[in-house]
């Protein structure tokens, strides 16, 4: 067992890997060292250590990869994001209520939706849909007739039906005009069924946010109205005796607003429209702000891509001032609130956890006591190089190093330098290297030519998971997310790392994390022990991540365990849901397991027939084929004898 290390305390592994910073209060590092949950913001006495929680999944026998969901820090979201626009509401004297609505198409999981539903019915928390599928979900959860449920997205004719009859049991139900043309399909189906819709208006704002998703908002954004084609939508509906109709504004700056100025500027450009529309004899009465609510997914509380400026009570704060700030100097009554906050809401409450089963490790290189005479002489000088590397020198022997390696690859290709000897070449230069980046740790200022030697010689951890199935954001658009060992972290990690997943593709690792001073691209680890597991955790991957995976390399999903812990430190598993088998991920790309068992025993039995396998082998061939069907698609480390 490594000895702890006395200079290092679970103080600097919480600097190092800025987990109170990223972490909202949910998360910390206990004195043992284990990364430990906190769900209740009010009660930090009450935590529960991810370790204990991976060893209680493996004894049900559930095996890594898992994404574990902490129900409790989803009701916290939800109560928090309500609490706060209550004392903003009431501190600065609004006269309009707020409801919140959680977009379903940021995590559509069952699990999900149940939970904001049973938690959200204090506060009428509604449901935002944009499809379909999503409204029949939406109507098969939400029971609170005081909520809200938003309706976007292009809509047919089942859509709108479905929607009318849902007016008509008593939801508030708001079609929101996406683009003008919806409305003469609603005229049609709400004369048809005589159903009166409640509709809104999908404004195309100027304003532009910040972040990945700036083209959400702008003028050339693809969803909304502009608005002229308002006004005139308005002027239908005034012809058509059903202006009383028009009950909501509604816009979408972006996802992830890391600048609240934008939030509060597209606010003041929305709050015109809305009391223009109120002017022009609209009913209004509801003003949807949309989503945008960041996540600060690196702790640095700046307006970077990956994080916000930002806290709940100031964003509540300056969404209640801006819109009073424009509605009471046009003496327009207050309305009621809505944003469609679904990142924040479920970001927080789902970490990925996995086990790294290998690593690569470049410093461990062994080089022979003594070379041979018939050597080349480029090997030999490159064995110079290393013998007389000193800090005086670093540079020089860094440039010998890069023209001799240039030199041997040269001559491996004419043909001039042996297979063994151009191995033994290689690790020389890696061995200079290394010897670089030793003497490179006691300087404070780096050359700028060796800034990325570190980069270089950082180590590679095999991580058991998929980043295309688990982390789709992260390969697709750059995202950040905090990540870091759950464990050890009373000791120091030695170790530079990245993280590589089990895909056999060479976009399928984590090399970008978070630092003190923005994205590195390494990440400190500690040494792997032999016989000993180690954990890895990927946090605040609640939203989007759990939809947008694919099945690259017909890696299926994870396991999904949650838990809901207790106000006296216990928690209990009370759900789990197994990960595809290798047989349900072929079905889903159109094989069928029970033929595909069939013919690989006709495969086997020709073998037989040619003297290639035994029967008893075929029987043991054949068994193996099936288990891996039932089997779970990720890393097996287990020794199974059949």
């Amino acid at each position: 067992m490594q000895k702890k290390t006395e200079k290092w305390s679970v103080k600097d592994s919480a600097e190092l890997y800025r987990i109170r910073e990223w972490g909202a209060g949910y998360f910390d590092i206990s004195e043992s060292g284990d990364v430990v949950v906190t769900p209740f913001l009010n009660d930090k006495k009450v935590s529960v250590s991810l370790l204990d929680v991976i060893s209680g999944i493996k004894v049900r026998g559930y095996d890594m990869p898992v994404l574990l969901r902490i129900e409790d820090i989803l009701d916290s979201q939800v109560i928090q994001l309500h609490e706060s626009f209550r004392a903003a509401i009431a501190g600065l004297g609004y006269k309009g209520e707020f409801k919140g609505v959680f977009p379903i198409k940021v995590n559509p999981k069952k699990a999900v939706i149940d939970a904001i539903t049973c938690i959200g019915k204090e506060y009428h928390h509604g449901l935002e849909v944009g499809s379909k599928a999503e409204l029949i979900a939406a109507l098969s959860f939400l029971k609170d007739k005081e909520a809200c449920l938003i309706c976007n997205g292009y809509k047919d004719r089942e859509f709108i039906e479905l929607g009318l009859f849902a007016c008509k049991m008593g939801y508030k139900c708001f079609f929101v005009l996406e683009m003008p043309s919806e409305l003469d399909l609603i005229f049609k189906c709400s004369r048809t069924l005589d159903i009166r819709p409640l509709l809104g208006v999908r404004l195309k704002i100027s304003t532009k946010g910040g972040g990945h998703w700036t083209d959400s908002g702008g003028d050339n954004s693809l969803f909304g109205l502009t608005v002229f084609q308002i006004v005139e939508v308005f002027e239908r509906l005034k012809e058509a005796g059903m202006q009383d109709c028009l009950q909501m504004l509604h816009y979408h700056l972006g996802s992830q607003i890391p600048n609240i100025r934008d939030i509060r500027s597209s606010i003041q450009e929305a709050s015109r429209v809305y009391a223009g529309l109120v002017k022009e004899g609209a009913v209004m009465g509801y003003f949807d702000l949309g989503g945008g609510f960041a996540v600060d997914y690196d702790g640095s509380n700046t307006s970077d891509t990956n994080s916000r400026n930002y806290n709940f009570d100031e964003y509540c704060v300056d969404i209640i001032e801006a819109v009073m700030e424009v509605l009471d100097h046009e003496e327009i009554s207050h309305p009621t609130i809505i944003t469609e906050s679904g990142r924040v809401t479920v970001a927080y409450y789902s970490v990925l956890l996995f086990n790294i089963f290998d690593t690569s490790n470049v410093d461990q290189i062994s080089l022979p006591d003594k070379l041979e005479k018939e050597t080349p002489d480029v090997i030999m000088n490159m064995m110079e190089a290393l013998e007389t590397l000193n800090m005086e020198n670093i540079q020089e022997c860094y440039n010998d190093a890069l023209y001799y390696k240039e030199q041997v690859l040269q001559l491996f290709k004419t043909g001039d330098l042996s297979l063994k000897q151009r191995a033994l070449a290689d690790k020389i230069f890696w061995c200079i290297l290394c010897g670089i980046g030793d003497y490179l740790k006691k300087l404070a200022d780096i050359p700028k030519s060796l800034k990325d030697i570190d980069i270089a010689l950082c180590d590679t951890y095999y991580g058991n998971f998929s980043i295309f199935q688990s982390l789709p954001d992260f390969w697709a658009i750059d995202h950040i997310f905090p990540v870091m060992p759950v464990h050890r972290l009373n000791e120091k990690p030695s170790k530079n790392g990245i993280i590589a997943d089990i895909t056999c593709d060479c976009d399928g690792k984590i090399d970008r994390f978070i630092d003190r001073h923005g994205v590195s691209k390494k990440l400190k680890l500690h040494e792997v022990l032999k016989n000993q597991d180690y954990y890895i955790g990927v946090f605040l991957v609640g939203a989007y991540q759990e939809t947008l995976g694919d099945f690259h390399n017909l890696l299926g999903n994870t396991n999904v365990m949650s838990i809901r812990v207790y106000k006296n430190g216990t928690y209990s598993f009370v759900q789990e849901t197994e990960g595809g088998s290798v047989a349900d991920i072929l079905s889903y790309v159109d094989y069928t397991p029970k033929k595909m068992v069939k013919r690989f025993r006709l495969t086997a039995e020709q073998a037989v027939l040619e003297n290639l396998i035994s029967p008893e082998q075929r029987r043991k061939i054949t068994m193996i084929y099936e288990q891996c069907l039932r089997g779970y698609t990720y890393f097996n480390d287990k020794d199974e004898k059949i």
